[in-house]
């Protein structure tokens, strides 16, 4: 953790408090991954009012808890009888052993929690590290064209660090065939 973190929680505990610390992303807590693994069961919700079906998921992942619970959260429900999908993440810390072991982690945590009758293994986790720009942070000009691209055409404004790589990846899978 950064000096700045543990200099605000020293802060707190100096004034009398109890800091409930949560780290970035809230990979690292052990709640971490269930908000999206409830989303993953949202998803399916919405798709059978809408009578739609979302095959591929793409996601930016960094800190791996957004990935890790959507990974878990279609992992059960896949035990129950939904079909398969794919969840691709798009690696945006330059970092990407570092980030898919983690999100493995994660999602094997998350999906301990909410009843995933098998382990989740490196292979179950997807990570596309071609669009990460080689740091965390920064934009290259495919995320910046995605980003120009999504304000142009779609009225949406996308930032270059989640987002805007996610988009890229997301139009370069269309545009070359990839996504089929």
């Amino acid at each position: 953790f950064k000096e700045s973190w543990e200099q605000a929680l020293a802060e707190i505990e100096a004034r009398g408090g109890k800091p409930y610390a949560i780290p970035a992303g809230a990979s690292d807590h052990p709640l971490g991954g269930l908000g999206f693994a409830g989303w993953a069961f949202e998803v399916a919700e919405q798709e059978k009012e809408l009578g739609v079906f979302f095959d591929t998921i793409i996601v930016n992942s960094v800190t791996g808890s957004t990935q890790a619970g959507m990974v878990a959260g279609f992992a059960y429900l896949e035990q129950e009888g939904a079909r398969p999908r794919r969840v691709m993440g798009i690696d945006g810390s330059a970092k990407p052993a570092t980030t898919h072991e983690q999100i493995t982690r994660i999602a094997n945590d998350t999906a301990s929690k909410i009843g995933v009758r098998r382990e989740i293994t490196l292979d179950d986790v997807e990570l596309d590290e071609r669009f990460h720009a080689g740091i965390y942070g920064i934009p290259d000009e495919t995320t910046l064209a995605a980003m120009k691209r999504d304000a142009r055409t779609e009225g949406m404004g996308t930032d270059p660090v989640y987002e805007g790589k996610a988009r890229a990846a997301l139009i370069h899978g269309v545009e070359t065939r990839e996504s089929e």
